[in-house]
């Protein structure tokens, strides 16, 4: 039997669905109840849907103690909402603007695992521009000049090759309508200068805020013109 995309779009078709969905692009585990003032609906409603999209394949839940948080089930699926986005962008009425208002949407936000907005495309440039990445017929690979100062910083390679996803790969911003860096590779960024607390996560949102250290830090590790990171 041949794959049928309907019952995949039936589900994310519904604006509620769509709403959870959306939510849940932080990478963040959230409960029914957070899902259900996202989505603007009663919590029974949000249980119903949620059921669904569980049994589809689309979330995952996990029990802690007498809580039960839903999650993505796999950052393919977050790359396949990631594109509709574009779509639906690209397809509505001609803005002069794309993507979100809020400005700091826009700058820095998380794209499921990975940077995203202004902050993730320049740092996809300046890789392709340091020829520590290349890209070819959309094929985006480290290179071993890239393989080599990775390593320097710590990131321990070997270990994301063995992962099922790819290490690098380049994922349309659908705010800037450049490539950000997604894969493996795009994760361990943002969890370093997470973990060097150059950035954080704004509560109950997307958005990645850097420090003035961060900026510094982050742009002198990736040639970046700290400027624009401001």
């Amino acid at each position: 039997m041949e794959p049928d995309i309907s019952v995949i779009s039936n589900l994310i078709g519904d604006r509620a669905r769509a709403k959870i969905l959306m939510a849940l692009m932080s990478g963040q585990a959230l409960t029914a109840t957070e899902l259900a003032c996202e989505a603007d609906v009663t919590a029974q409603t949000a249980s119903s849907h949620l059921c669904k999209l569980v049994e589809s394949g689309l979330l995952v839940v996990r029990k802690q103690g007498r809580h039960k948080y839903f999650q993505l089930a796999s950052y393919r699926v977050a790359e396949a909402l990631e594109m509709l986005l574009n779509l639906s962008s690209s397809l509505g009425p001609q803005k002069i603007t794309t993507g979100p208002a809020d400005p700091d949407l826009r700058k820095s936000r998380i794209c499921y695992d990975h940077l995203a907005g202004v902050t993730g495309v320049l740092l996809y440039e300046a890789l392709l521009s340091a020829e520590m990445l290349t890209e070819e017929s959309q094929q985006t690979s480290l290179t071993k000049e890239g393989e080599l100062f990775f390593q320097k910083q710590g990131a321990a390679l070997d270990s994301l090759k063995q992962r099922k996803r790819p290490v690098c790969k380049s994922c349309l911003d659908w705010s800037e309508r450049k490539s950000h860096l997604a894969g493996s590779l795009g994760q361990w960024i943002l969890e370093d200068a997470l973990a060097k607390q150059w950035a954080l996560r704004r509560p109950d949102s997307r958005v990645i805020t850097f420090s003035e250290k961060g900026i510094t830090q982050f742009s002198k590790r990736y040639q970046i013109d700290p400027a624009r990171l401001c």
